[in-house]
């Protein structure tokens, strides 16, 4: 089984006392995002999770806990932007978070850390030269410490469009993704980058830009060191690469306030979310009624056998 940890909040940036609390409990519940009172109980053992993928853009509060998770086979999605509180309202600094990339790196090596930059906005502010500059600002200082870097261009779902109803945001049309993909994969060769989309239709392949899997079975196999035999997962769109996980977080639960995110719907729902946070109890937050229908999650390991990179 793979675990997300997670595609609907920043769990190691908020919750990585309460995710550490679930790994020692050896089992987390999870509602269903659609049915509360459906919840998934979810079995931790280190023998049925095959790998962990954490998203995150801040994962300082873990850094000092990784001995935790020795048993576990992990890699991170670590996002990290050129934006500033105009639309990141509640992201740390630069400085800070690209320190927090490097000392990350430099615990589990640089082939479990994938930096991601996306969405890429269009504003006045933030235009095309804007990004050309502090993609290479931050190549040059991340490339040391990863091999991959994960573009996408902003969605703008319903959610979405609401929160940045105050943001003069520009169309991106197809002559916009071509001229950012070419710098982009410029400056990604000029540092040694491997550049991949996520969840984009456009064909990118003349700029050698792949599409990309955020859960990816290749990358999974290489860090366990065995051939893993995943299906692609159905629950995500049909453009998405990614192949089977299971994810813990919730929505309408992170706290960094990001003007496209879409997995918060509403801040004030965010708000008082956080305050039903327990990092003792087993649901992310919330409390059991106790009418609720609890049920085992069923779980399989996917790895086949040895697997040879000679």
């Amino acid at each position: 089984m793979i675990l997300s940890v997670s595609r609907r909040t920043d769990i190691p940036a908020f919750y990585s006392g309460w995710f550490f609390n679930r790994i020692k409990e050896g089992f987390v519940l999870v509602k269903n995002p659609f049915n509360a009172k459906q919840i998934s109980r979810i079995n931790l053992n280190p023998k049925v999770i095959d790998c962990i993928v954490f998203w995150t853009k801040n994962p300082r509060k873990m850094l000092k806990k990784l001995d935790e998770i020795k048993e576990y086979n992990y890699y991170f999605q670590f996002t990290l932007n050129s934006y500033d509180k105009t639309l990141e309202k509640n992201v740390p600094a630069k400085r800070y978070l690209i320190d927090t990339f490097i000392k990350l790196s430099t615990k589990i090596g640089n082939d479990k850390i994938i930096w991601r930059y996306d969405p890429i906005i269009l504003t006045d502010k933030f235009t095309r030269e804007y990004h050309y500059k502090w993609f290479e600002y931050l190549a040059k200082r991340l490339s040391p410490y990863t091999k991959k870097c994960v573009i996408s261009f902003l969605d703008l779902y319903k959610k979405t469009e609401r929160n940045l109803s105050k943001i003069n945001i520009l169309p991106i049309k197809e002559n916009d993704m071509l001229e950012l993909a070419e710098r982009f994969s410029k400056i990604a060769f000029k540092y040694d980058l491997t550049l991949e989309t996520c969840s984009e239709n456009i064909d990118l392949s003349q700029f050698n830009i792949a599409h990309g899997k955020c859960i990816d079975d290749k990358l999974i196999s290489r860090i366990v060191g065995q051939k893993l035999s995943i299906d692609k997962d159905p629950n995500q769109r049909e453009v998405c690469g990614c192949v089977k996980s299971v994810d813990i977080g919730a929505y309408n639960t992170c706290n960094h306030n990001c003007l496209y995110c879409y997995a918060n719907f509403n801040r004030n729902v965010v708000e008082k979310n956080l305050l039903k946070h327990d990092k003792k109890s087993p649901l992310l937050f919330g409390k059991l009624d106790r009418d609720e229908k609890i049920v085992d999650r069923k779980m399989k390991s996917y790895r086949k056998g040895q697997i040879s990179f000679l």
